[in-house]
């Protein structure tokens, strides 16, 4: 089924290239409309601005202070919207740039190439399994450039770090070990700061059953299973996309993930959690997850039979296996090492965004890509929440995906 996918990656990057209207802003630049302008979003119009090239020119959120925090801030001429549909009927845009909640990326994803405009998402690009082939199906007809906010694949050192995997120095890898620590305990005030008077909550809660507002779902939407998925979609999506492109494999046979809610029991999500997968009797993935600590952070460890890779935001260092058996704490001295002082690649991964939209290319992290950075999250959660392994024979995959065999 690989041999599969990778066609349908090549039709989606003749599709690509094919030719589209010119880009109408002056000087060639990129007219821009930013929906869902919280945190994460004001982040990536703040980098913006720092690109040359580019203009923001409209701004749509269901809460008004957002919008006007985003206008003050990085585009004080911008058009405002309260309702994404109305953006994306303005002809004058070419891209829009999606930083709303979880449950809204598919939709909104679908409905801007079907507009006509190119897209730069947040991950994940899916909320559920059975969005990723009608998704995929959508932008693939649109010919639009949609680049994933799976920003590793454009951090120089991180794809400096797979010129290793793909040399051989690690042997066979049979083991791969992600982790990521972080502290909700201290990150958000009890009860938050929103004014339910500027909120449209019916436009916030979209797909999701009704329900009262609640300021707290709203401002940590990210851990209810109505608008998120928890860890495993917020943050494991990131390292799992790493080691599916390093190995080469973008579905796992079967997960199990276990785990539990012990501090933040207001939640849906756990806030501890272990998840291991396998992939096609090929090597095995571990995640480990704790919401209530932050030392150590997030990172990758690879190890083969001849080498071990540690791969994080900051760096990576690769290890030669050493001659003989040792339970020494300190690691040896690593072969190869780089450390960095500048530690995000989202400004490089805006750059090859904008640069695919004139050059109509296929992005680093192009919808493919998403889709599959998305499903093991999705497979782990459905593992934890219905007690059960996870098979990939028993999901709503299509044809272009590698259905692993368990072993």
């Amino acid at each position: 089924m690989l041999s599969n996918r990778r066609q349908f990656l090549t039709n989606t990057a003749l599709a690509a290239t094919l030719p589209r209207s010119a880009v109408r802003g002056a000087n060639n630049r990129i007219r821009i409309g930013a929906i869902g302008t919280g945190g994460r979003c004001q982040y990536l119009l703040s980098l913006l601005q720092n690109i040359p090239g580019n203009q923001v020119v409209a701004l749509c959120d269901i809460y008004g202070p957002h919008r006007d925090e985003a206008r003050i801030k990085y585009a004080s001429y911008a058009a405002e919207y309260t309702d994404f549909r109305k953006l994306l009927e303005d002809r004058e845009i070419d891209a829009v740039v999606i930083g709303a909640p979880d449950h809204w990326h598919s939709a909104m994803t679908a409905a801007a190439v079907e507009a006509g405009k190119d897209v730069y998402v947040e991950k994940p690009v899916t909320h559920t399994l059975e969005e990723g082939e009608i998704l995929e199906r959508a932008v693939a007809a649109s010919k639009r450039v949609v680049q994933v906010g799976m920003q590793q694949r454009s951090w120089p050192h991180i794809v400096e770090a797979k010129s290793i995997v793909d040399s051989g120095a690690l042997g066979q890898i049979t083991f791969i070990e992600t982790h990521w620590y972080q502290n909700y305990v201290q990150r958000r005030p009890i009860p938050p700061d929103v004014d339910e008077s500027k909120l449209d909550w019916k436009m916030f809660l979209g797909s999701a059953p009704p329900q009262p507002f609640d300021a707290y779902k709203y401002t940590n939407w990210r851990y209810y299973w109505d608008f998120g998925g928890g860890a495993l979609t917020d943050l494991f999506t990131h390292w799992i996309d790493v080691v599916q492109w390093y190995m080469d494999s973008n579905v796992p046979a079967s997960v199990s993930a276990t785990g539990g809610k012990y501090k933040l029991l207001r939640q849906d999500c756990p806030d501890t959690l272990c998840a291991s997968y396998l992939y096609s009797g090929k090597f095995q993935v571990i995640f480990h997850t704790s919401l209530i600590s932050v030392l150590e952070g997030g990172g990758i460890t690879l190890r083969g039979t001849q080498g071990m890779l540690r791969v994080e935001r900051d760096g990576y260092a690769f290890y030669p296996e050493p001659a003989g058996y040792t339970e020494s704490l300190e690691l040896p001295l690593p072969a190869r090492q780089v450390r960095l002082a500048q530690v995000d690649g989202t400004r490089e991964h805006l750059q090859n965004f904008l640069d695919c939209v004139r050059s109509r290319k296929l992005p680093n992290a192009h919808i493919a890509v998403g889709i599959d950075a998305a499903r093991p999250g999705q497979m782990g959660n459905l593992s934890y929440r219905e007690n059960r392994i996870i098979t990939s024979q028993s999901l709503p995959l299509g044809n272009n995906a590698e259905r692993g065999v368990c072993y």
